[in-house]
């Protein structure tokens, strides 16, 4: 008996992944341009290690990459393309016709040995991708140990499937969805090296202003343009900084009036659970923070001044406390705590204004927030605002709290 083996077909495990590719240039260096399901980024990716600190990057923040991992439920995610820098693992056959321009890449996989990977800017997204599919997969086996059981309750039964059923389908969008990764060719790692600081140098972030004004995952930003709409934050709030000096034109800034709100409906310390935000209708809360801005623009009359545009915010600054994010911050969660224990918006608005001689700036030895050992650590003699640390703002909202009860 003669047999013929097609050794052709004999290609063991191809521990690579091909994807289609678009050639540009950039600094010199040929970049290739490619999209990767979520699922496969882990295989051609190297896993940062947040115990192992890489000399080509920074330490990578776990609690940071778990962040991103679970954004990813969000279905509506959207991400930057990763950089890697491939010091010459990778190989590029360019298609017929494209001039070189679109053809395969074939990268081959970390755990192969043969990859030369290394990670430019987005270390804790592809961590928070590996802790994701981690975790829904130890769920999916968790859930699987107890199905084995024997003697279980339809009900519970019914109730371990379904939920089996939708990790399995988060599983699968992992693996249809995908990121971007654009892939430096540079083997030379002095050269390589200097890429990640010049990306980290000119990388510029995003002000808690700005994210106040656009990130619609918190209700206090998501009501931000309804409540500056009112009388004293009208025209004067600042939508970039998120520092207010006493020369600014405006009031307060974007995200100050984020911190109020959540001041209004969850404390000072402004922490809350996606739970806790749930419970309210945003039409509630704008509400009830422009109740808040009703009765301190009655309370004091340097607001009202303000708020009709007889006194500028920096004339504010100069002569009142009122002018500092802090008391407004402080007066915000005062108010909450009085409400909520039942006291109506007038009888807060009427005790507010028997604090309107004790608003002005500077402070004076004399002072009563001298004077009161819950705030005289907190006031500083000849200062404009209070101390802004979350634990002073605390000790003055628990004063002035325990004034109204006197």
């Amino acid at each position: 008996m003669t047999l013929t083996v097609d050794t052709s077909r004999l290609i063991g495990v191809v521990r690579s992944s091909t994807y289609l590719a678009m050639r540009s240039v950039q600094g010199g260096r040929d970049v290739y341009s490619i999209r990767v399901p979520l699922h496969d980024l882990i295989d051609v990716m190297p896993i940062p290690d947040p115990e192992y600190v890489d000399e080509d990057n920074r330490r990578v923040n776990v609690r940071h990459a778990k962040e991103f991992g679970l954004y990813l439920k969000n279905p509506q995610w959207v991400a930057p393309a990763l950089l890697a820098r491939d010091a010459g693992g990778c190989t590029y056959n360019p298609l017929d016709g494209s001039d070189g321009m679109v053809g395969y890449l074939t990268i081959p996989w970390t755990n192969s040995g043969m990859s030369l990977i290394l990670t430019i800017d987005g270390q804790h997204r592809i961590l928070g991708i590996y802790l994701e599919i981690k975790r829904i997969a130890a769920e999916i086996l968790t859930i699987d140990r107890a199905l084995a059981k024997k003697g279980l309750k339809e009900d519970r039964v019914a109730k371990l499937t379904t939920e089996k059923e939708q990790l399995n389908a988060e599983l699968e969008r992992l693996r249809t969805e995908s990121i971007g990764v654009d892939i430096y060719h540079e083997p030379d790692g002095v050269a390589a090296r200097q890429m990640f600081v010049d990306v980290a140098d000119n990388a510029r972030g995003i002000s808690a202003a700005v994210r106040s004004r656009f990130d619609s995952s918190k209700v206090a930003n998501r009501t931000l343009d309804q409540v500056v709409k009112h009388a004293l934050f009208r025209g004067r709030v600042d939508m970039e900084q998120d520092r207010m000096t006493r020369t600014n034109i405006n009031l307060i800034g974007a995200k100050h009036v984020a911190d109020i709100t959540r001041a209004v409906m969850f404390g000072i310390s402004g922490r809350t659970s996606k739970a806790k935000e749930s419970a309210f209708e945003d039409h509630e809360v704008v509400n009830r923070v422009l109740d808040f801005l009703d009765c301190i623009s009655e309370a004091f009359p340097d607001l009202a001044a303000v708020a009709d545009g007889t006194l500028t915010p920096q004339e504010l600054r100069d002569k009142s406390l009122l002018g500092s994010v802090g008391i407004l911050r402080v007066l915000a969660a005062v108010y909450r705590i009085l409400t909520e224990k039942g006291a109506d918006s007038q009888a807060v608005t009427d005790f507010f204004r028997s604090l309107n001689s004790h608003m002005a700036a500077p402070v004076a030895e004399t002072s009563v927030w001298r004077q009161d050992p819950k705030t005289s650590g907190s006031f500083e003699v000849g200062a404009y605002a209070p101390v802004m640390r979350q634990q002073n703002l605390t000790y003055i909202v628990d004063a002035i709290t325990s004034w109204y009860k006197k």
